[in-house]
């Protein structure tokens, strides 16, 4: 009897280890929370985020990534990425967005850019920084708000939507 209680429990811990390697290094659930990413996502959603393929290569423009706002928050939002190491932004008054001075040509914003925040004045993007910004821009807290993101602070790739169970499918990002 002592042996099969101690076989279950060896099985718990190495299911418990398993899952934690699995939801720190390699993919893990995240949930849409408000409408900044409308009509690409939607509130409620469950989504599996990617953990290891930034690890083999950089995040790409319009990956939709998943973010810690800030260093050291446990809070989670999902934006777009929009623009790379190096690069410059700048929105005009007119909701355009310039990449490198030149009009960035995406069809993702759900509608004309009211208020460019931060990137009225053109921001330079560090080596390892980038520029993410919600696909519903003008219901969306991102970069306008809290500055470029550096990597480090990029979770992963949002890759599948699971539920709604009728949405079930993967990502697309460009």
């Amino acid at each position: 009897m002592k042996k099969e209680i101690l076989s279950w429990i060896g099985c718990f811990a190495v299911a418990i280890v398993a899952a934690l390697f699995i939801v720190t290094f390699i993919g893990q659930r995240v949930t849409v929370d408000g409408r900044s990413m409308e009509s690409t996502l939607e509130d409620g959603d469950n989504l599996l985020c990617d953990k290891i393929s930034y690890r083999f290569k950089k995040p790409e423009r319009f990956d939709i990534v998943v973010i810690h706002p800030y260093a050291g928050a446990s809070e989670r939002w999902i934006k777009r990425i929009i623009g790379l190491p190096g690069e410059t932004v700048q929105i005009d008054t007119e909701g355009n967005i310039y990449i490198n001075g030149e009009i960035l040509e995406e069809n993702y914003g759900k509608e004309v850019i009211q208020d460019p925040g931060l990137a009225a004045q053109t921001i330079q993007l560090g080596e390892d920084e980038y520029w993410v910004m919600g696909d519903n821009r003008n219901h969306s807290s991102d970069s306008r708000v809290i500055g470029p993101v550096p990597r480090k602070q990029i979770i992963g790739k949002a890759f599948l939507r699971i539920f709604p169970f009728r949405k079930f499918g993967l990502i697309k990002h460009q």
